[in-house]
């Protein structure tokens, strides 16, 4: 305000009143005269956006290649590639593919003649007479849904999207397929349960469910061990035999192809407001994937049943790391408390492990990707996550304890104290690894991995413990 005030009073003193009076007069003609201007130069680009809430971009100039790249600006609004006509000068629709980059991933969905040759890497579109403009150019994607997350990138192939516009440049089709194709990458960090289903396996469903198995998988750097661990999931999506496009000398020829896959920026998250799909509905698939057959947790109503209703618990036991070092003890302590407890290790055979977890009525574990495998207990059923030290609160809320929500499972989380972490007999209890975690992880998160990941197992109070598991059987009375 005071700086308004001493302008205005500057202005002022430059003038006199007549003179001010007569700027007036010309200021107010002048601006009637530059609106006019205005609204003829610019009219033909003032009707009205095809889509609200997000930034439209045409990335034809420096590519040479029509694309329309959509970014979201709201996790509110639902793209969709339908709802957008864009036309050129012969009013007909010339932004093929449309690429969509949100949060964590970016795809690209391609429709009419196109053709995917793996010696290059190289996804080619026709260009029809409407997009005659569209030459040589190219449009790079990652297809591995986590999106800037370089150290995942680096090992993903790059794909490019171009186009050709006439015979000379036209890739001759070696292979001709008559359903659509979707590519995707087991590059990343394929291996880790949890990112095989927060990367892959949930992007993968949320991508191709649509296709009710009439759609052709392109796996681009491809690992046989994975597709076999996850080949339930794989022939339940597709009912056609997976093309490891990279070692394919032919082009395979496509009516349409999805380049990437969908997800949502929440880690084993979908959003019901933007997908046809839930959590609910994926846990259904896959066990039907597996052949399930328990769908909902034991609810136990009579308090003296002889032990007639036993709730299941499971104990994720881990080898080498974040162990615990006296499973014994804890499976006997539950033992007496009514459980019938079944200790086992989470490993590549997923139809096993599933079966297993399934069976289950509370599942307990210490953070660590076997946790993912909650996917697969039935509705109502319990999750405990042991969270040892080192500032996991958050994370393991994030990977674990939000997701359960949706999966329609209850969450209990047991903090363990210091004598439970077996890093005690490895520092001092004054000791920054005890007291400040998160400096170590700002210095070096390769120090903070070997530390707290690496180093540490964990020996819990099956007396404190107690409570917990108290805790779900009052749960699975409810």
């Amino acid at each position: 305000m005071g700086e308004k005030m001493m302008y205005d009073t500057i202005f002022a003193r430059s003038f006199s009143r007549y003179d001010q009076k007569k700027l007036g007069y010309g200021a107010f003609v002048g601006c009637l005269l530059i609106a006019f201007s205005f609204c003829i130069v610019f009219k033909p680009y003032l009707g009205p956006r095809p889509l609200q809430n997000t930034r439209l971009s045409v990335d034809d100039a420096d590519a040479g290649l029509k694309m329309l790249r959509i970014t979201a600006a709201s996790d509110s609004e639902k793209l969709r590639a339908d709802e957008i006509e864009m036309v050129g000068e012969s009013e007909s629709p010339v932004m093929k593919p449309v690429c969509y980059v949100e949060e964590r991933t970016e795809y690209c969905e391609a429709n009419g003649d196109v053709r995917v040759d793996g010696k290059s890497s190289t996804v080619f579109l026709a260009a029809d007479s409407s997009s005659a403009g569209a030459l040589n150019g190219s449009w790079q994607i990652s297809p591995y849904a986590r999106r800037g997350d370089e150290a995942a990138l680096i090992r993903v192939t790059k794909w490019s999207i171009k186009s050709w516009a006439d015979a000379s440049e036209e890739p001759q089709c070696g292979k001709s397929h008559s359903v659509p194709g979707i590519m995707f990458s087991l590059g990343g960090y394929a291996g880790n349960n949890f990112h095989d289903y927060t990367d892959i396996v949930l992007p993968l469903y949320l991508t191709s469910r649509q296709f009710d198995g009439e759609v052709k998988f392109l796996v681009t750097n491809n690992y046989p061990w994975w597709t076999d661990k996850f080949r339930h999931v794989l022939q339940k999506l597709s009912r056609y035999e997976l093309i490891d496009i990279d070692k394919e000398v032919d082009v395979h020829c496509f009516p349409s192809v999805i380049v990437g896959l969908k997800r949502y920026p929440k880690e084993l998250k979908i959003d019901p407001s933007k997908s046809p799909y839930s959590m609910k509905d994926f846990r259904q698939f896959l066990r039907s994937a597996y052949s399930l057959n328990k769908e909902n947790a034991i609810e136990i109503r009579d308090d003296s049943n002889d032990g007639k209703e036993r709730p299941r618990l499971l104990i994720l036991s881990r080898k080498n790391t974040r162990a615990f070092t006296n499973t014994y003890a804890i499976a006997e302590m539950a033992s007496r408390l009514g459980y019938e407890v079944v200790v086992k290790e989470a490993d590549s055979n997923v139809a096993r492990i599933a079966e297993i977890v399934n069976s289950c009525d509370v599942m307990m574990g210490v953070h660590g990707a076997g946790l993912t495998n909650m996917v697969f207990l039935p509705e109502n059923a319990i999750l405990i996550q042991v969270v040892p030290i080192g500032g996991f609160e958050w994370l393991a809320k994030t990977d674990f304890g939000e997701p359960s929500k949706d999966m329609n499972l209850r969450y209990l989380d047991y903090k363990i104290k210091i004598d439970e972490s077996t890093l005690i007999q490895q520092y001092p209890a004054d000791h920054e690894v005890f007291n400040n975690p998160y400096a170590i992880q700002d210095r070096s998160w390769y120090e903070f991995k070997s530390i707290y990941l690496q180093k540490q197992n964990v020996n819990l109070d099956v007396n404190r413990f107690r409570d917990t598991l108290l805790t779900a059987l009052e749960l699975l009375h409810q």
